[in-house]
């Protein structure tokens, strides 16, 4: 019995952890979401406001005396960075909830094992 009871805390702990997955890989999409508001958002102010800005790829490189230049810069080298880490951490976690997942899937057949072995030894 007191096995039945050390897997049913065992699986309610790995639901726990993989809500908790599930609400990081959650928070993840959002900053993915925020990155790529940032990014599209400093390019668009550079495209629009800076005269001629010199480009590195997407990445606006020549900084000029006029404000909007940096402020370009800045926002889409965040919004690049936040774009990343939040797929990193997307994945990440979607990847942990996946290992959660089946590790709960392994202990309820633990669990129904035991409990159908309960039942025959007690109805024996």
């Amino acid at each position: 019995m007191r096995q039945i009871v050390g897997l049913m805390l065992f699986s309610e702990y790995l639901h726990e952890k993989a809500e908790e997955s599930r609400h990081n890989e959650t928070i993840g999409y959002l900053i993915t979401i925020i990155g790529s508001v940032f990014f599209v958002g400093g390019l668009l102010e550079t495209v629009i406001k800076v005269e001629n800005p010199e480009w590195f790829l997407i990445i606006p490189y020549h900084l000029t005396p006029h404000p909007y230049s940096l402020l370009g810069l800045s926002l889409t080298v965040v919004g690049l960075v936040l774009l990343i880490l939040g797929v990193i951490l997307s994945f990440h976690y979607a990847r942990e909830r996946s290992w959660y997942m089946k590790q709960l899937q392994k202990a309820h057949t633990v669990e129904e094992l035991k409990l159908k072995e309960s039942v025959v030894e007690s109805e024996g």
